[in-house]
């Protein structure tokens, strides 16, 4: 009697495996289709903002609300992450080849520090952003350049100066700390090509960007 009570018992539970496995599957598929994964093209704007019309009028909204142009905003982020949204700093290497500790805490598109992120989310008022959401990601940005401006009088305006204090902070910008980091120079300089350029190819498809862009 115990042993086919056993049986019983063993059997019944073979469907609630079987179930439980089928909804672990079930929840990779759906976790791995939300993961937003980078434009096709990240090296033009248009091309960008035509795959992904949400982000659009997400850099649209931040443009609105701080100031900071859209090709402004965007530069940075390409710079930062190629718009990954789960990028981190690589990892240093102990004795030159062995995968150690990464440099920093930053993550996400915008590749922001934890502790600047709590700073953005408690003067925002966004309690509830993620740095692995675009919105959130591009709001900071343009949040941090309108604080570069206010803080150090940097010009929404210039992607070299914006990316320099973005990178070094608003303390560091201001004591020159940048003036000895050439290949930092030389990446700033690379961010201040690319939104300019940028910002000549969004006079040529905004209108189209913005036919219809509020349904998405």
């Amino acid at each position: 009697m115990h042993r086919l009570l056993k049986t019983s018992v063993k059997n019944a539970a073979a469907p609630l495996r079987a179930g439980s496995l089928l909804l672990g599957a079930l929840w990779i598929v759906v976790t791995g289709a939300c993961a937003t994964a980078p434009p096709a093209n990240v090296e033009d704007i248009c091309a960008i903002f035509e795959e992904k019309r949400g982000w659009y009028k997400a850099a649209k909204k931040s443009e609105k609300r701080w100031g900071t142009p859209k090709h402004v905003q965007m530069s940075i982020i390409r710079q930062e992450s190629s718009f990954r949204f789960d990028a981190k700093p690589p990892r240093t290497k102990l004795l030159g080849f062995i995968p150690w500790k990464r440099p920093s805490d930053a993550y996400g598109y915008a590749q922001a520090l934890d502790s600047t992120w709590e700073w953005y989310k408690d003067d925002s008022g966004r309690r509830f952003a993620d740095r692995d959401d675009f919105d959130d990601a591009i709001d900071f940005v343009g949040w941090y350049t309108n604080m570069s401006n206010k803080s150090v009088g940097i010009s929404k305006w210039d992607p070299y100066n914006q990316y320099l204090a973005y990178h070094e902070g608003h303390a560091g910008w201001r004591r020159g700390t940048y003036r000895r980091k050439s290949g930092l120079k030389k990446t700033a300089r690379q961010v201040d090509y690319r939104a300019r350029e940028w910002g000549a190819q969004l006079q040529r498809c905004e209108d189209d960007l913005n036919d219809g862009w509020w349904i998405f």
